[in-house]
C-alpha cells in the first residue's frame, strides 16, 4: 500500500512547478539546518520534542509530525509529498523505504573520529547547494563570526576549564568531551574543556556527581534539558554544597540545547554561555 501510493505520487505532475522543493527529514540536527536555511519543510519527527530540547530554530506549525525518530511513521510521508528526504547515519536503517518514496540524501554529522562541528558545516553547504538556498552559507558564515566576536570576550573572563554537563537525575551526570559539539564550540571559543576522558559518542553517560569533587578547579556548565526537581534536589544535597564550585558560584545553568544538533544548536550554545556570563556582543 506504501509503495503504491508513493508511485503514484511521484508519478503525479507537481501542481507548482516553481514552488521551493519540499524537503522532509527524520533528523533532527539536519531539521535544524533545513529551517536555518530557510527550506520548506513539510515533514518531521517529535516536533513537540524538538520545540522543548532544540527550541531554535523554531519548527513551525505547517511541519507534519512524523512521531518518534527511531519508529516513524512512513506512511504517511507519500501524502506530504516530499521532493526530497535528508537522512543522516542515525537513521540509515529507513533508506531504502525513504528512497520510494523521494530522492534520500545522506548527511551524517555525529561519525566517530570526526568534527561534528565541521561534519555540521558540509551538511549546511550540501543543503544549500542541493536546495539552492543562500541562507545555508549565510548561516555558517554568521555562526563563525559570533565565535569570533565571543572568543577574546570570554578569554578575558577567565572561566576556564569547563565541564560541559547534562544532569541525567540528581546524581548521575552525562559529560560531553571534545568530540561533541559542545566540546569544539568550547575549543573554538579557546576555552579548555576539563573532561579529559574517555567518551562514547561525544559524551560519556552516567557517571556520578562524585566526579565533580576531582575537578575542583572546573567551572561547571549544566546544559538543558534537565528536570527542574534534580537540579534543585542536587543543589539542595550536602555533596553539592561542599564542593567550591558551589561556595565559589563558579557554575552556570543555560537553557535547553540539543547535544546531537548542527551549527544552529552549536549558535545557541555560544549565545546561552555568553549570555549567562554576563557578556554581549558589541
Amino acid at each position: 500500500m506504501l509503495l503504491a501510493a508513493a508511485a503514484s505520487l511521484l508519478a503525479a505532475p507537481k501542481a507548482f512547478a516553481n514552488t521551493p522543493p519540499r524537503a522532509a527529514t527524520l533528523d533532527w540536527a539536519l531539521l535544524e539546518t533545513l529551517l536555518a536555511s530557510g527550506a520548506n519543510v513539510v515533514a518531521a519527527p517529535e516536533l513537540v520534542q524538538y520545540r522543548q530540547v532544540a527550541v531554535t530554530p523554531a519548527a513551525g506549525s505547517g511541519i507534519a509530525d512524523l512521531g518518534l525518530r527511531g519508529s516513524p511513521n512512513l506512511e504517511r510521508l507519500p501524502g506530504l509529498r516530499p521532493d526530497i528526504i535528508f537522512n543522516s547515519n542515525f537513521y540509515a536503517w529507513a533508506d531504502p523505504l525513504l528512497a520510494r518514496i523521494a530522492p534520500v540524501e545522506s548527511l551524517p554529522i555525529y561519525v566517530p573520529g570526526t568534527d561534528p562541528w565541521v561534519m555540521a558545516e558540509k551538511a549546511a553547504f550540501a543543503i544549500g547547494e542541493r536546495l539552492s538556498l543562500p541562507g545555508a552559507a549565510r548561516m555558517v558564515e554568521t555562526v563563525n563570526d559570533q565565535v569570533a566576536t565571543l572568543a577574546p570576550l570570554l578569554k578575558a573572563r577567565g572561566i576556564g576549564p569547563v565541564l560541559p554537563v547534562n544532569l541525567g537525575d540528581a546524581r548521575h551526570l552525562r559529560v560531553f568531551g571534545g568530540d561533541s559539539l559542545f566540546g569544539q564550540a568550547l575549543r573554538r571559543l579557546g576555552i579548555e574543556n576539563a573532561w579529559g576522558g574517555a567518551t562514547s559518542y561525544s559524551a560519556m553517560a552516567p557517571v556520578g556527581i562524585e566526579t565533580l569533587a576531582a575537578m575542583p578547579d572546573a567551572f561547571i556548565l549544566f546544559i538543558g534539558p534537565h528536570a527542574r526537581t534534580a537540579f534543585d534536589t542536587m543543589r539542595a544535597s550536602a555533596f553539592w554544597n561542599a564542593l567550591p564550585q558551589a561556595a565559589s558560584g563558579r557554575y552556570l545553568e543555560t537553557g535547553s540545547v540539543n547535544p546531537y544538533g548542527g551549527l544552529p544548536s552549536a549558535q545557541r550554545f555560544v549565545t546561552l554561555l555568553a549570555q549567562g556570563l554576563g557578556i554581549h556582543e558589541s
